[in-house]
């Protein structure tokens, strides 16, 4: 079918933006990647850009030598992982309970799901009902104090009640439990769904730092995306980190090759699920 002149040129357009908008997103990770491998006086007198400038790893030796980052670093991989795996079985449990029609009060507890996507408890509420219930400074405030996602729920929720209800009535005449058809009829049939939101929440758990920041005091149980909040926001360089020739050093590109070793699993985690993540983002748009 041959394109109007008007469909060229919107199509047009749409190629412009869209490559006006890569740029803006590529260059902050060009120059981060780039400063973090620049000399320090280069960095500091602006002169990179997109390319680095006298090239030195000083910046990432300075980092790999702190052991508070490696700690940091496997703590973070354990909230990641551990957290995730955590927040999935309550996630689906709780969205494949609400897709069935049978269920006796659906209609109120998903009016009450809902409602939290707009109205909270805040801030100091939960820190004082995490005080009350003594998970301050534990690990399991971390996994389990925010496990679930309403909007995740919901859009389990929304994909399992796509699944047609005939195969669920064949299962049952097979004389197959609730369990076995979750596990092995609704969560195969789930694939696209469950990585997108399993996607949502390792992210979520690997950049949070705030909760982190607020409740834990140990710092062998602070994850990485804190000590690079200090470094960051803070400006606190560890004294291992101290132990090079250049003040400059600590000041400027230490800064960004920290967010370099915190951003990089992410970045190269991502392609991996990607297929999954954009068949998962059109969960429930579709219906018929």
């Amino acid at each position: 079918m041959q394109e109007s002149r008007g469909e060229k040129l919107f199509f047009r357009f749409n190629y412009i933006l869209l490559t006006v908008l890569m740029l803006i997103v590529l260059f902050p990770i060009l120059y981060v990647l780039s400063a973090s491998v620049s000399s320090p006086d280069a960095v500091v007198s602006g002169r990179v850009l997109l390319f680095p400038v006298n090239p030195t790893l000083d910046a990432y030796k300075a980092v790999f030598r702190e052991p508070a980052i490696w700690l940091g670093y496997a703590n973070t991989i354990f909230y990641t992982v551990v957290g995730t795996a955590a927040s999935m079985a309550l996630t689906v449990c709780g969205a494949y309970s609400l897709s069935k029609r049978r269920l006796r009060g659906r209609t109120f507890f998903n009016l009450m799901i809902a409602f939290t996507l707009v109205f909270n408890s805040g801030i100091i509420p939960i820190y004082m009902n995490l005080r009350s219930l003594h998970l301050l400074d534990s690990r399991t405030a971390i996994i389990l104090g925010f496990a679930l996602s309403t909007f995740n729920v919901i859009i389990l929720r929304t994909f399992f009640q796509s699944v047609p209800e005939e195969l669920e009535e064949a299962a049952h005449i097979d004389g197959a439990s609730e369990a076995t058809i979750m596990f092995r009829i609704i969560l195969p049939l789930s694939k696209a769904a469950l990585a997108t939101v399993t996607l949502f929440y390792a992210v979520s758990r690997w950049n949070g730092y705030f909760w982190a920041m607020v409740l834990l005091r140990s710092e062998d149980k602070v994850p990485l995306q804190v000590l690079l909040n200090r470094l960051v926001v803070q400006m606190k360089p560890s004294d291992t980190m101290m132990a090079t020739d250049s003040s400059y050093l600590i000041a400027e590109t230490v800064i960004y090759a920290t967010i370099v070793v915190a951003v990089l699993p992410m970045m190269l985690f991502y392609p991996f699920i990607q297929k999954y993540f954009v068949q998962g983002v059109m969960i429930g748009s579709i219906k018929g």
